[in-house]
């Protein structure tokens, strides 16, 4: 996309389809009662359990809604080679790039950091013990000392790397909101984005919704499972 185009050639177009959507708010959620749940303590840890399992079925499902999901949501869309990295940061585009379409590569890394601490982080929380009131369900399965290593990336490491990647993309979109002119939450909102009418959309129907329902109710299933080894 280029700065030639006016607003009569301009069209929405359907990037995020529904089921990103709502996975995106709905983790934006989980992230919040986790974090906010663990801080007052006490009986809201029970929060802080529930948010966590359910980022883990998001998690699962997003993972294969990477692979099948919209043509803007799948992975082949913003896994970028390095070198296509230096070229956006050199402001080089090439036609097909559509690097401002879906989450271009600066965007890309945020985005793929931030799904790969948290997986680390719930991960981690199933095996941790603060050996005074909580504990993760499966730490029965875990050796003191690989428990106590989870429980201190858990409460540690790993909440600090979550508190500065969140920040890191607040700011990235405040940025390129006051900067750069450009919408990103909207979108992430309604769906769609004024682009030229080559863009390809995302195919987002009936049949797709209710195929990422499926897995959603899949991946639940599978993490209640998991809690439920642990019992």
């Amino acid at each position: 996309m280029t700065t030639s185009n006016t607003a009569t050639d301009l069209r929405p177009v359907r990037v995020w389809d529904l089921p990103t959507r709502v996975f995106h708010w709905s983790l934006a959620l989980l992230v919040i009662t986790a974090i906010v749940s663990v801080k007052v303590g006490g009986n809201a840890m029970t929060w802080h359990f529930r948010a966590g399992y359910a980022v883990i079925a998001l998690l699962g499902f997003r993972l294969v809604w990477g692979l099948i999901g919209g043509r803007w949501s799948r992975f082949t869309s913003f896994i970028y080679a390095p070198g296509t990295i230096r070229r956006y940061l050199r402001g080089e585009h090439r036609p097909g790039d559509h690097f401002e379409v879906g989450h271009n590569p600066l965007g890309s890394l945020s985005v793929l950091g931030l799904l790969g601490i948290l997986a680390l982080q719930v991960s981690t929380g199933l095996f941790s013990d603060d050996e005074i009131a909580n504990s993760g369900p499966l730490v029965k399965f875990a050796s003191g000392a690989a428990s106590s290593l989870a429980t201190k990336w858990h409460a540690d490491f790993g909440a600090v790397i979550i508190y500065v990647l969140v920040g890191l993309h607040v700011a990235a979109i405040v940025y390129y909101r006051r900067r750069k002119q450009l919408d990103l939450v909207t979108p992430m909102i309604k769906g769609d984005k004024l682009l030229p009418a080559q863009v390809p959309a995302s195919v987002d129907n009936l049949p797709r919704r209710l195929l990422a329902v499926a897995l959603l109710v899949g991946f639940g299933l599978a993490v209640a499972w998991l809690v439920k080894l642990g019992a």
